[in-house]
């Protein structure tokens, strides 16, 4: 299992196992991470599960699709590390993950 940490606003912090295959935000729910909404269920049609993606990992998860980053249009307080977590595939080279959640959700 990878495990990925969710810091929420407050800067409290969880660190959980994550599924290889799973999204970010699939994860986030299982566990019942709060801060992360998921309106639409990973579809990719809200912004309900924007993260800040920790500055040592942007480049191993990457950089958003086109499509993502016009959903991230609806986010509040979007940042260059901004993510979608329902676009965020967990992989082993994932473990470690630390992600923030903002203060609101899109």
């Amino acid at each position: 299992m990878t495990k990925v940490t969710y810091i929420d606003a407050s800067g409290e912090s969880r660190t959980v196992e994550a599924q290889v295959g799973s999204t970010v935000m699939e994860t986030a729910l299982r566990n019942s991470v709060p801060g992360i909404e998921a309106e639409c269920g990973g579809a990719c049609a809200c912004a309900t599960c924007h993260v800040y993606v920790a500055d040592e990992w942007t480049e191993i998860v990457g950089k958003p699709s086109q499509m993502e980053e016009d959903m991230l249009d609806f986010a509040a307080d979007v940042r260059p590390n901004s993510r979608l977590s329902c676009q965020i595939k967990v992989s082993e080279a994932l473990d470690g993950l630390v992600v923030t959640t903002p203060v609101k959700q899109g």
